[in-house]
């Protein structure tokens, strides 16, 4: 079955960190960009970052530059995304696709809450 499974969302405090995983099934990842991306409630989806398959380079989006970090494990056909310093604006669901640029492949989203 071909699917990207995200996991580690959950409730944090504000201030607090999680670590989102992203894994695919059924194909590699190894020659896909990986993108992460939200949807806050009531808002549009927005990219949040991305990185290569190439040269591993990555991308951020302004809102969250300086305190999320994206990698990726090839070996573990999976993608992370490591968010520090989290405030209630980054309240939204997250979702993992492949490639970054038009998608083929979208995981179902896992739901990060950050509030006191």
């Amino acid at each position: 079955q071909v699917q990207l499974v995200e996991s580690g969302g959950g409730l944090v405090q504000p201030g607090g960190s999680l670590r989102l995983s992203c894994t695919a099934s059924g194909f590699t990842l190894d020659y896909l960009s990986i993108g992460w991306f939200r949807q806050a409630p009531g808002k549009e989806r927005e990219g949040v970052s991305c990185i290569s398959s190439s040269d591993g380079s990555t991308y951020y989006a302004d809102s969250v530059k300086g305190r999320f970090t994206i990698s990726r494990d090839n070996a573990k056909n999976t993608a992370y995304l490591q968010m520090n310093s989290l405030k209630p604006e980054d309240t939204a669901v997250y979702y993992c696709a492949a490639p970054c640029v038009t998608p083929d492949y979208w995981g179902q989203g896992t739901q990060v809450t950050v509030s006191s």
